[in-house]
């Protein structure tokens, strides 16, 4: 998150408060100045520039904040703008609350008649408006510029439903759209219809040169737009040739011993433990154990079967031997839970696409219950609805780091350590490379080569005929 700089907190809180701004109120201003110059810092938009505000307003909504807290932030904000560049009613400067680096724009908006009159979708389209127009002249009045400052709404709605119907998961819609959002900040918000091949160039070398990106995510934004081009401007790619790339550095992951494993896992309490426990033993993604169901478990066959993985793809792991009794003490307990949650009349779980349409009762079924679920109710204000998630990323994420320092690890551990782990130990155990390829669920060999980097090879180097073997 941007920090704003003490200096500028100081100024901004005495201009409110100079602005009638109630003591009670001032921290919520600063907070919503703070996510806004975070929004711009992020996005590369200009803080300064009160076409800014326009995107930052969608961004809210997209997050479904209250009309009443967008209305603040709106008011916080425009603030902002009064104070960095003041201009009384007659054109003269006011007072300065500091001194700030000028920035050309117009006339500030009176933000008392932004805050009480007209919806916020008036309100920030008169923000819009006011900042590319003075007082004296009427916004109607002015040319169109269509090179910059054009709404972006209609290209975020179709790209969140050209994703939606190909069933891509909900991290790639958020991240194509962190992309496509940078990509129109860059391009300060020009006219989608006039966006070319060219400015993906220009993009793409920006964020090798001047942003520094790795690789791997130049080539995200890359994919990103690719898809944006495609199936949302409707426009041929074609070749994006010159442009500069950021260098591919050989990826070596970080691998833990068995021993550091146990450690960490000894570090962990229940549900924690066995998830990780889980996640190593069956190498197994973040994503992937959390979001496991009842169903996803044969305990007769000691198989367990993920499906949806990364790539919409299915696999199946053996279950290890050693957590047999622990995930049966486990299933006791979501069944137990269950029983309850049906009891005190719950709503069921959260199911994924259009499952709960095609199956009424799937959400209240054993089987289609969380096999680590979640310790609370999650209440659904949409539909007024308490139904049960599974445990977070984040909480597992926490508990892990405090685990990792207690167990004092020298080396820099993430939650997919553990799935690099479970390849390497099975390369070392001399298990064929294909084999760990599938328990992995990829789809290339080569991704999987890398593990030969994380042991010590056990094969023979001596130059041998195979006729005196």
């Amino acid at each position: 998150m941007f920090q704003i700089p003490a200096g500028l907190v100081d100024r901004y809180t005495a201009f409110i408060a100079h602005r009638g701004v109630h003591a009670g109120q001032r921290l919520f201003y600063i907070k919503w100045l703070r996510y806004y110059l975070d929004f711009c810092h992020k996005y590369n938009f200009q803080n300064k520039s009160k076409q800014s505000l326009t995107f930052f307003i969608q961004k809210l909504a997209e997050k479904k904040q209250p009309e009443n807290l967008k209305k603040q932030a709106l008011h916080a904000v425009t603030f902002f703008y009064e104070m960095v560049h003041p201009i009384s009613r007659e054109g003269q400067r006011e007072p300065s609350f500091g001194d700030v680096e000028p920035h050309a724009y117009s006339a500030p908006v009176n933000p008392r008649s932004l805050v009480h009159t007209g919806s916020i979708s008036q309100q920030v389209s008169i923000a819009a408006e006011k900042a590319t127009c003075g007082y004296g002249q009427h916004p109607h009045g002015r040319e169109k510029n269509r090179q910059s400052g054009v709404d972006w709404t209609e290209v975020f709605s179709k790209l969140k439903n050209e994703i939606k119907v190909r069933h891509y998961s909900p991290r790639t819609l958020k991240t194509y759209t962190g992309w496509t959002r940078q990509f129109q900040g860059h391009l300060k918000s020009k006219d989608p219809d006039l966006v070319s091949v060219e400015d993906v160039k220009n993009f793409l070398t920006w964020l090798a040169v001047k942003k520094g990106v790795s690789a791997s995510s130049q080539n995200q934004a890359f994919n990103a737009l690719l898809f944006l081009f495609r199936h949302v401007l409707g426009k041929d790619f074609g070749k994006v040739d010159g442009v500069v790339r950021a260098k591919r550095k050989p990826y070596i992951p970080v691998v833990l011993s068995r021993g550091e494993v146990d450690q960490i896992i000894g570090e962990l309490h229940y549900p924690y433990s066995l998830i990780v426990s889980l996640m190593y033993g069956c190498g197994l993604r973040i994503s992937e154990c959390l979001s496991l169901r009842v169903h996803n478990f044969n305990f007769d066959m000691k198989i367990l079967t993920i499906h949806d993985g990364k790539g919409k793809k299915d696999r199946t792991v053996p279950i290890p031997e050693a957590l047999i009794e622990d995930l049966h003490s486990q299933l006791d307990r979501v069944v137990d839970l269950h029983e309850r949650d049906c009891q005190a009349g719950f709503d069921g779980v959260f199911l994924y696409g259009l499952l709960e349409k095609k199956y009424k009762n799937a959400a209240r079924e054993l089987v289609w219950q969380w096999f680590f679920p979640a310790n609370e109710l999650t209440f659904v204000p949409e539909n007024k609805e308490r139904r049960r998630y599974h445990v977070h990323e984040t909480a597992l994420q926490k508990a892990l780091r405090k685990a990792i320092r207690k167990a004092k690890i020298p080396k820099r551990v993430t939650s997919h350590t553990f799935r690099h782990s479970f390849a390497s130990h099975l390369l070392q155990a001399n298990y064929d490379i294909r084999t760990i390829q599938q328990l992995l669920g990829r789809s290339d060999v080569r991704t999987t080569m890398i593990y030969t980097h994380t042991v010590q090879s056990v094969t023979i180097k001596e130059a041998k005929s195979p006729l005196d073997f």
